[in-house]
């Protein structure tokens, strides 16, 4: 039966990767998938779904103004029979896009696979993360961890000397120099002006 789900997470727990992993699954298997992106988003170039580890794949790119489920029949007409939809940074999507997505599962049969945060720099629901928290068959939490070694649920914005940014727009495209996971706990203290975060951390090699 096909559902729609919504696996969410801070940022830097692997989303894309899983996203990219699932899809490979689905090719394995001879079944063909749609990977929607939103333009905003093109720091890997515009219409490419990258991993943190080196994944990537082509994705279809979408506006705040598309019709999603339009955007999946024209897919089907062109490409023939679809398997999967996989949305990346789902977070920003609209109210009604998020609906378009229940309409893919629910009257094409197909299930619906979007990863994306679930608050944004001040704590606060986007509204794409508002509906499909709402609305999805089942939702997934993809797991990270702070600085402390808690487990990461949070996100913050910081400037150029690490310091928290408390105002702003919600949507600033951005990386590992401009947000931090952090904990609750460490959210509530950085926010507050409690100290700063150091945006560019040790990285050790896999061994």
């Amino acid at each position: 039966m096909a559902k729609l789900y919504f696996y969410y997470s801070a940022m830097n727990a692997g989303k894309t990767t899983t996203l990219l992993q699932s899809a490979h699954n689905y090719h394995e298997r001879g079944m063909r998938t749609l990977i929607l992106t939103p333009k905003l988003d093109d720091r890997a170039g515009e219409g490419v779904v990258a991993s943190r580890i080196g994944l990537k794949a082509e994705g279809r790119i979408f506006t705040r103004n598309d019709d999603l489920l339009r955007l999946a029949r024209d897919d089907i007409g062109a490409n023939g029979p679809l398997h999967c939809v996989l949305v990346d940074e789902a977070q920003f999507l609209s109210k009604a896009q998020v609906w378009q997505l229940t309409e893919i599962v629910d009257r094409m049969k197909i299930p619906v696979l979007s990863y994306g945060l679930r608050t944004d720099f001040r704590g606060e629901l986007f509204e794409g993360s508002q509906y499909l928290l709402a609305w999805a068959d089942n939702l997934v939490e993809i797991k990270t961890i702070c600085h402390t070694g808690k487990k990461a649920t949070m996100v913050v914005r910081v400037d150029e000397h690490g310091h928290a940014v408390s105002d702003g727009p919600q949507v600033e495209i951005g990386g590992n120099d401009r947000y931090v996971s952090v904990s609750r706990g460490e959210f509530k203290k950085i926010m507050t002006g409690e100290g700063r975060i150091e945006t560019k951390q040790v990285t050790l090699d896999l061994k």
